[in-house]
């Protein structure tokens, strides 16, 4: 018993204190509550990681809320492009909610607490209200409007509701604590006036609620057992619990906010913020640019969910920020995609090789496996012909012992076919090869059971047949900065750190199987690296994003 509570994280212990104290395991519910002011990142994945894994480990739903609050930044394509990232990674939640569908009774509350003198309209500029809040170890100054008649406020905030003010002309207030050493409880806004049509409700509200008043009493709305989130909320937990103290029945589960360290990756940014910049200003192209941060990013460059999810359980849950090496990601998708990546023959740096004693015209069907890792991953074959395409950097003219491919007077197997020997070559007037001539050893065929197929040789290159060899584009991504950490220094702008050479182009050739791959697919060219088809793929252009290269060095401790 002693060691299972060891094996919990902090979150876990608390969730089981709880279930010690009273509260029952049907009471228990999780929510993740994304605003959809963007796509999702990599940041997300621990939040959507934490909470649906816990609705996972303890039975519990989870609701998949938005916090549409704020109508000048939220689209529906955010809404959209969250849900599919959150079923992508494999979760399913219990009902989709929006705070939008509370504004009503969030707008009541805020009456009552007018009534209850918790709260009042004040008349000054946003500018002014925040130079009165001071800073934390200095009092701050009290808005004139503070003690307002109670009736006063009921009016004007009836008449913010409907429209009646221009924007930034009035707020209302929660009356809390003006010398409170959390600056959060310095008499906060609750609702402010923005006339702007809203992506659910339309133009039925003049005046929307801030976060804070919006996302606790959402989560108590919802009977959201354990609000969670990252530690930048930690000292919003004071005005969450007060709001909350403001329309809490004792007859109802009361909600808590508890924090977890937020994850921050080497080589990425994820402050939405800046993605938006490195958008409009054509750094990448679009959110799911294999190079943004994005979930929708991860998924187009190839990342698998297995592989996301495995690198969110490697980090864990814990209550100190720290940064997370990207190389720990690059491992969980090498590993997945070890075991679950199709093996297919790509060359990207052609050049031309002809077996001389091969008969002209032959062609042959060869089978080879699709991945040694898969017992059930079957078989297919690939077409062998007299001219093939081969890595140019698989041959030298000459070269010592320790260069174990293709070399003049040297054997090599080809990949699932034959010995070849390399006899001779032909070069441009530039000096470079444009063709190598080899000969083969016809009994050496990979399979075929004989002497010569079970004879050693020290190296094993892949080709592929020029003339049954599809064209395609293949695109070398690489991390998008220079440094791990592009916007840790404020004084210096992060697009100064853009790596010019994030994504390198190359034309190469690769067996036709390729055709039919599904966009997305995981592939490993072999002896190359992970790669995926690309959505820009076309039935005269196939696209192929590399996802990570096949080999590093780096190990998890």
């Amino acid at each position: 018993m002693e060691e299972e509570k060891k094996s919990l994280n902090f979150i876990e212990q608390i969730i089981e204190d709880d279930l010690a104290n009273g509260l029952k395991r049907d009471q228990i519910r999780f929510r993740f509550p994304p605003e959809p002011n963007g796509y999702l990142h990599v940041g997300h994945t621990k939040a959507i990681c934490i909470n649906f894994g816990l609705g996972e480990k303890y039975n519990a739903p989870v609701n998949l809320r938005f916090d549409d609050t704020n109508p000048e930044k939220e689209e529906q394509e955010f809404v959209d492009s969250i849900m599919k990232d959150v079923e992508w990674l494999g979760f399913k939640w219990d009902k989709v909610l929006y705070a939008s569908d509370y504004f009503q009774q969030l707008y009541d509350w805020a009456v009552q607490m007018i009534k209850e003198g918790k709260a009042y309209v004040d008349e000054q500029p946003s500018e002014v209200i925040t130079e009165q809040r001071k800073n934390p170890t200095e009092p701050g100054v009290e808005s004139p409007y503070r003690n307002r008649p109670v009736e006063e406020s009921l009016d004007l905030f009836e008449r913010m509701k409907n429209g009646e003010f221009e924007e930034g002309s009035m707020s209302l207030r929660a009356k809390i604590d003006m010398t409170s050493p959390n600056m959060n409880m310095r008499d906060p806004v609750m609702y402010r006036i923005l006339r702007r049509p809203h992506h659910r409700t339309g133009t039925a509200w003049k005046i929307y609620p801030m976060y804070d008043w919006a996302h606790g009493e959402s989560d108590y709305i919802e009977q959201i057992s354990h609000s969670l989130c990252s530690l930048e909320f930690e000292n919003h937990r004071p005005l969450y619990d007060w709001y909350l103290d403001q329309v809490y029945d004792e007859t109802k589960v009361r909600n808590k906010q508890r924090e977890f360290a937020r994850m921050n990756v080497s080589y990425m940014i994820t402050s939405k913020r800046k993605l938006q910049r490195l958008i409009a200003e054509k750094v990448v192209n679009g959110w799911d640019d294999p190079r943004m941060p994005t979930i929708s990013g991860m998924r187009r460059k190839g990342y698998t969910a297995t592989a996301i999810r495995n690198f969110i359980e490697k980090v864990g849950v814990a209550k100190r920020e720290n940064l997370i090496e990207i190389q720990l990601l690059e491992f969980c998708v090498r590993e997945d995609l070890n075991k679950v990546a199709k093996r297919v023959m790509t060359v990207v740096d052609p050049v031309k090789l002809i077996i001389e004693n091969y008969p002209e015209g032959k062609e042959e069907w060869l089978e080879t496996e699709n991945n040694p890792e898969q017992e059930d991953a079957g078989t297919r074959e690939i077409p062998f012909s007299r001219e093939l395409y081969i890595e140019r950097e698989d041959f030298k003219e000459e070269a010592n012992n320790k260069f174990f491919r293709l070399k003049l007077g040297g054997e090599v197997r080809l990949k699932s076919a034959y010995i070849i020997k390399g006899e001779r070559v032909e070069k441009d007037e530039n000096g470079n090869i444009t063709t190598i001539y080899a000969t083969y050893d016809e009994k050496s065929k990979s399979g075929s059971g004989t002497e010569e197929s079970l004879r050693k040789v020290k190296g094993t290159i892949h080709w592929v047949s020029a003339n049954h060899a599809i064209p395609v584009e293949i695109r070398n991504y690489d991390k998008l900065f220079t440094v791990e950490q592009p916007d840790a220094e404020k004084d210096v702008d992060f697009l100064n750190f853009i790596n010019p050479e994030s994504v390198t182009v190359v034309k190469g050739f690769a067996e036709p199987n390729l055709k039919d791959v599904e966009v997305g697919a995981p592939l490993q060219f072999q002896r190359i690296g992970y790669f995926t088809k690309d959505q820009d793929s076309t039935e005269d252009n196939l696209v192929f994003n590399r996802t990570v290269t096949l080999k590093d060095s780096y190990k998890p401790e």
